[in-house]
């Protein structure tokens, strides 16, 4: 990226001396894109996230703000928004001053101000709600008010702390859209950090997906969920069959690997790998295909593998198989409603069918924890 608005120069964090909770990060943010770091709890990002902010020192490395450090510049001088997760609105103040702060400790003319502020109330769709408190407010207006505040001053670049994780689902799936049209529209640059991966993938134009501090895959949200390029990845997007074996033959990025010491079955690996190199095989629940066990089962027959159905959940607009294979017996098939009268019985020998780009083998050694 020739001219990114933010750039993260081999920077580290630690407070122990010891355990680094943000580990040498290169990462380049795009002019006007919205970035998720995306994560489990103690990742790192939201201290990457903080760093940005100024609320928090690198211990080594530099972070730029297009093209000039960050390190000396204090919080309030960075021109950047902030949205937290528990809105961090003042209760004592009108919806209207607390959309006003930013602006008054910048020293805006106050005639100015209002103009901004009714027209920031316009873009969060709260239109007359200036005189109101805080404690007036629902959830997700608080939340609005919020990004309102952080927007009103026309910043480079917004950030969000798990902003909807107060939120019930409906509310949250509701400004999850809001938050990602508002984006669309203003063409500000978004960096929002979650643990929730369908939150990220819903929002983002690309997702840092980062694991003990560092960066395990930077990519648009259909090739992270499509394409991880390690194990971790694989399991903390979406859901996934795990199987374990080792890779029998490589043709190109084609495998084959020897499932649980018996089943042969084809995949696609995501990094060179070697024969007899142990693998985990990942297989998205709704990329496979579920039938009746033919009359002569072949033993290896490629992209399949034979199992029992043992449980079947219905859930409204699919349905979800458990079907005992080798090295798994809590393998999940999800299948649309349609197809749900089609089912063998409980109990009953199945076949299950995948194309192999959609079965990834990683190395099981290492691989899910770098890059």
């Amino acid at each position: 990226m020739p001219n990114p608005i933010v750039r993260f120069a081999h920077v580290s964090k630690t407070y122990d001396g010891v355990a680094r909770i943000v580990d040498g990060l290169d990462l380049d943010i795009e002019r006007g894109e919205f970035l998720t770091l995306l994560g489990p709890s103690g990742s790192g990002k939201t201290t990457t996230l903080m760093m940005l902010a100024g609320f928090e020192t690198p211990t080594e490395g530099e972070i730029l703000l297009e093209g000039k450090p960050l390190s000396k510049l204090p919080p309030h001088r960075r021109a950047i928004g902030m949205v937290f997760q528990n809105y961090a609105l003042f209760p004592h103040m009108s919806v209207a001053d607390n959309i006003a702060f930013p602006l008054s400790v910048r020293g805006v003319p106050r005639d100015e101000i209002a103009r901004r502020v009714e027209r920031a109330l316009d873009m969060v769709q709260l239109a007359g709600f200036g005189s109101r408190r805080p404690a007036q407010l629902s959830g997700g207006q608080q939340q609005r008010i919020a990004v309102a505040r952080a927007l009103v001053f026309e910043p480079k670049l917004v950030l969000m702390d798990e902003p909807l994780g107060a939120l019930d689902k409906q509310l949250r799936e509701q400004m999850q859209l809001e938050v990602r049209r508002l984006h669309q529209r203003l063409g500000v640059t978004m960096v929002y950090v979650t643990h929730d991966q369908h939150e990220a993938l819903t929002m983002s134009d690309r997702i840092a997906v980062i694991h003990r501090g560092r960066v395990q895959q930077l990519d648009r949200p259909e090739r992270i969920y499509e394409q991880p390029v390690n194990a971790f990845v694989a399991r903390f997007i979406g859901e996934n069959n795990r199987l374990d074996g080792r890779i029998e033959t490589v043709d190109g990025v084609r495998c084959t690997v020897r499932i649980d010491g018996h089943a042969l079955v084809e995949g696609s690996l995501a990094a060179p790998l070697g024969t007899g190199t142990p693998v985990t095989m990942s297989l998205r629940p709704e990329r496979v295909q579920i039938s009746d066990a033919p009359p002569t089962i072949e033993p290896d027959r490629g992209c399949r593998l034979m199992g029992t159905l043992r449980e079947v959940i219905y859930l409204g607009d699919h349905v979800r198989a458990r079907v005992v294979v080798p090295g798994n017996d809590d393998f999940t098939v999800k299948r649309p409603i349609d197809e749900a009268r089609r089912l063998p019985a409980l109990g009953a020998a199945v076949e299950l069918a995948w194309a192999p780009e959609h079965c990834r083998a990683f190395a099981r050694e290492g691989a899910d924890i770098r890059a």
